[in-house]
Parts: C-alpha cells; sequence; structure tokens
C-alpha cells in the first residue's frame, strides 16, 4: 500500500494517482497486446484493469506518478491509441488490489451487434457547456449508469432508466416512445464510455441531435465549480474510494462486501449493517447461512490486517 501525506486537501494530495481511460479504435492486435502491457504494468508498480478487445481499450489504474506516466506513453506510442485521453485524480491510498489485463467482446457490454463508435457517434459536449444543454427545455437528460449508481448521484432533472446492467439499455430504449417527444437527447456516464456507445445506438435507432458528455461526470466534477454545477450527490466509481465528489474529493461511501452496494454514513449507522456481512440493501436478501460464510470471510480480512498484508479473497 502506498503511503500518503495527510491534510486537508486529502484526494489531491494522495501519493496514488489514479488515471481513468478509453479509447474506440479498430485494435486487431488486442490478443497479443496482453502480455507486453500487463508486464509494462507490473513493472511500474501500476495496479488495476484495463480491458482490450478488437473496438479498443476501457479501464482505470493507479500507481505513482511516474509509473502511470510509463503506461501512458506505452500506449500513446501505439498508433491504434496515439489520440488516447485519460482523467486523473488522486487517492487517498491504493485503490487496488492487484493488475488485471482482460481480453474481451467489448470493452463496454452493450451486447447489440454492430455498435460502432468508431463510424457513428453523437455530438462531444465539453463540460463547461454542459449547463446550458441540459438546461435546455428541448432536451431530455438521460443517465446511461446502472441503477446501484444512480442511487448516489445524479445530475438535476435527468432521466433515470433504473437500469441493472448496461445491456439493459438498448431494450430500455425501445421500449420509450416518448424519448421521440423532444428533438435533443442528452447522455452522460461516469468517464464517457458508455455515454459515446449509447449515443452511436441512438443514432442507429434513428434519433438525430444525440450528444454526450465529454470526459463524463468525473471531467465535469473536475472542472466545474461547485457553486455553478448541475449535479446533485456523489458519483460512483469502480475501486475502493467508491465515490468521488465535487473537484474529485473522494466521498462518504463505502462498499458494502456482501452485496456492492455503495452505503452511506446513515447506511452504516443502521442495525443492520455488519461489515463485510449485511447491509440496508440486501440484509433481508441473504440467508443465515450467507451471514455466517460472509463472517469468516470478514475474519479472514482483519486477520490479513494485522498481519499488515491485504486480503486478497
Amino acid at each position: 500500500m502506498i503511503d500518503i501525506s495527510e491534510n486537508a486537501a486529502g484526494a489531491k494530495t494522495g501519493s496514488s494517482l489514479v488515471a481513468a481511460l478509453y479509447h474506440f479504435a479498430r485494435f486487431e492486435r488486442y490478443q497479443s497486446f496482453r502480455e507486453p502491457l500487463q508486464a509494462l504494468c507490473d513493472e511500474n508498480g501500476v495496479k488495476g484493469t484495463l480491458l482490450l478487445a478488437r473496438e479498443g481499450i476501457n479501464g482505470t489504474i493507479a500507481g505513482p506518478d511516474a509509473g502511470i506516466a510509463n503506461v501512458l506513453a506505452f500506449l500513446r506510442a501505439q498508433p491504434e491509441f496515439a489520440a488516447l485521453e485519460h482523467k486523473e485524480s488522486r487517492a487517498s491510498k491504493m485503490p487496488f488490489l492487484r493488475m488485471k489485463v482482460r481480453l474481451k467482446k467489448e470493452i463496454v457490454t452493450m451486447g447489440v451487434e454492430d455498435i460502432d463508435p468508431n463510424r457513428i457517434v453523437g455530438t462531444y459536449v465539453d463540460p463547461k457547456d454542459w449547463n446550458a444543454l441540459i438546461s435546455d427545455p428541448e432536451t431530455i437528460l438521460i443517465d446511461t449508469r446502472n441503477d446501484y449508481e444512480t442511487a448516489i448521484g445524479i445530475f438535476k432533472g435527468a432521466v433515470d432508466p433504473k437500469t441493472k446492467t448496461f445491456r439493459e439499455f438498448p431494450e430500455w430504449v425501445r421500449n420509450n416512445e416518448g424519448l421521440h417527444n423532444k428533438p435533443k437527447i442528452a447522455m452522460y456516464c461516469t468517464g464517457g464510455i458508455r455515454c459515446e456507445k449509447a449515443t452511436a445506438f441512438m443514432k442507429e435507432q434513428g434519433f438525430d441531435e444525440v450528444y454526450h458528455l465529454k470526459g463524463g461526470i468525473l471531467k465535469y466534477l473536475e472542472e466545474v465549480p461547485e457553486e455553478e454545477s448541475l449535479w446533485e450527490g456523489a458519483c460512483f466509481v469502480f475501486d475502493e474510494r467508491v465515490s468521488v465528489t465535487h473537484g474529485l474529493k473522494e466521498g462518504e461511501h463505502k462498499l458494502c462486501h456482501a452485496c456492492r452496494e455503495p452505503l452511506t454514513p446513515e447506511d452504516r449507522a443502521s442495525p443492520l449493517f455488519e461489515e463485510g456481512v449485511s447491509c440496508p440493501h440486501c440484509h433481508d436478501r441473504r440467508t443465515e447461512e450467507d451471514r455466517l460464510r460472509y463472517r469468516q470471510r470478514q475474519k479472514q480480512i482483519e486477520l490479513a490486517k494485522k498481519r499488515g498484508e491485504r486480503h486478497l479473497g
């Protein structure tokens, strides 16, 4: 685990640099690229997850500044990823346990054949211009994330499809004729990848004016001052920070290790909450046998912590 310098800036000064990235590109050699990328990350003390597919790369990594810089330079040295962009934030401790480079059919799974953001996609909107677009009464604003993400934060006035996975999004669109009632569709997600693919799908479905937030919520929270922001709540992130807020400061949420739902301080004060075992979201959905198993796992986690180790189970 990387040490940090503790002060009021918190996430701004943590010595673990976090880089979120994705890039759609025709990447035919993705299979042979996995091993050299994994080796480079390991050599540089970088951890996290990177997904490789024929359609590009996606993931979040963390590590020392120099290590992250080396990995990003290596990626941009590839012709397919020369224009790759990334978003940076800081973590108060290393937010990942290991480094995984995985091969996938899609870098973000929608499950619809032939949706190619390299061929057709919506219009990018910079964070500084986003408020004007979503405040326009002629715009329908759609959150393309999943229900456990929208539960802790959402843009003011956004439509929440309440999907469990991104695979459900196309069917939700097809079943909502009301989306045709206004000329403009604006879409967003955490880092930009889901809404980019979603806009490609919407264009294929015949929607004309389709827009998406460039860099996603993370870029918006980084660049738009809190006093001007139309974001309400926290943004769920897929690492041990669990959530971030304006200025990309770490939020107050923790993860329930039984059901993976983000928990507020109020959730953790509930009598239904037991560390590593249950929370108000999952207590009634688990059996006593489940809880016994979770307690054994939690015991191993606590024993590992006392030894100065991190439990990887």
